[in-house]
C-alpha cells in the first residue's frame, strides 16, 4: 500500500469525522478507499497509524479488506474472466496457484500492462513471462489468487455460473471502465468495418470504427454489458456470443478509457 504523509491520513480521519463516507473522502484527498478504511480501523483501535498489516491477502485480512488499488483489480479481473484462469503449482498439499493470462504475441503493450497489474495486485510475487506458440502466458504465484478471484473453479467459465462476490461489485460499481478495458483487452477488439452501399452514380464505401467483444460465457457477457449500461454505452448483441459497440459517440467514449491494443 502506497505510504501518505501523516497529515494526509489525519485530513482522512477528519473528514470522515464531520460525517463524510469514504468514497468522498477518497474523491477529496486522492487517497485509495482501501488506505482510508485501513486508517479509520487502527483509530477505532487506538493503533499507530503508520502499523502495517500483517495479513499478506487483504481478503484473508481480519476484517477482509478491499484489494489496492481498486481500479487496478478491476482491470486484472476483466483480464482474467476473459483470458485467464488459475491452476495449481506443484505438490497440491501446499495449496500454491498460478494466476495465468494468455496474450497475443502481437499485443507487447498489453503482456506489459497485464504485467503491471499483477505486480500492483500482488507486489511480493514474482510476475513470469512464458513463450507460447503465438502467444505470452503471463503468469504469478500465490497463495491467495483463489481469495481474490472466487470465480475460480473446475472445469471452464462458461461451463459454470460466474457471478461477483459482494466485495467485488463494490469495486466493479465505481470502476466499470477499468472491468470493460479489462475484458476488451482480453476478449474484445477494435476495427475498421466497411460497409459497401450501391448508389446511382455506382458503389460507394464507408468505412467506420467499431468495438466487438466475444465470450462463450452468458454471465462473462452480462457483466460487460452491465458495465457499459452504467457508463452509458450503447451496445448490441450480434448473436450468441459476439457483442458490439458501434455507435459513433459510444466508440468514440470507449476510446477515451480503451482504444485499440497495441
Amino acid at each position: 500500500m502506497r505510504m501518505y504523509d501523516i497529515t494526509v491520513r489525519k485530513r482522512a480521519l477528519a473528514l470522515l469525522g464531520q460525517g463524510l463516507t469514504v468514497s468522498e473522502v477518497s474523491r477529496r484527498t486522492g487517497v485509495s478507499r482501501y488506505a482510508i478504511r485501513e486508517w479509520s480501523l487502527r483509530a477505532d483501535q487506538n493503533r499507530d497509524l503508520y502499523a502495517k498489516h500483517g495479513t499478506p491477502c487483504p481478503r484473508c485480512a481480519e476484517p477482509p479488506r478491499l484489494p489496492d488499488p481498486e481500479g487496478t483489480y478491476a482491470y486484472l479481473l476483466g483480464l482474467y474472466l476473459g483470458d485467464g484462469y488459475i491452476s495449481p503449482v506443484g505438490d497440491r498439499r501446499k495449496n500454491v496457484w498460478s494466476l495465468r493470462i494468455v496474450c497475443a504475441d502481437a499485443w507487447p503493450g498489453l503482456v506489459e500492462q497485464c504485467s503491471a497489474a499483477l505486480i500492483a495486485i500482488r507486489p511480493d510475487n514474482k510476475v513470469r513471462l512464458i513463450p507460447r506458440v503465438g502467444c505470452v502466458e503471463v503468469n504469478s504465484y500465490s497463495k491467495h489468487w483463489p481469495c481474490l478471484f472466487p470465480q475460480h473453479g473446475p472445469g471452464k467459465k462458461h461451463e459454470r455460473k460466474i457471478e461477483l462476490a459482494p466485495w467485488q461489485r463494490e469495486i466493479v460499481d465505481e470502476f466499470a471502465m477499468d472491468l470493460v478495458r479489462g475484458l476488451l483487452h482480453s476478449d474484445g477488439s477494435r476495427f475498421v468495418n466497411r460497409v459497401r452501399r450501391p448508389l446511382k452514380g455506382g458503389e460507394r464505401w464507408y468505412e467506420y470504427p467499431r468495438y466487438n467483444f466475444t465470450n462463450v460465457s452468458l454471465d462473462i457477457q452480462r457483466l460487460f454489458t452491465d458495465a457499459l449500461d452504467r457508463l452509458g454505452i450503447a451496445w448490441t448483441q450480434m448473436n450468441r456470443k459476439n457483442i458490439s459497440v458501434a455507435r459513433r459517440e459510444a466508440v468514440a467514449r470507449l476510446d477515451e478509457f480503451v482504444g485499440p491494443k497495441y
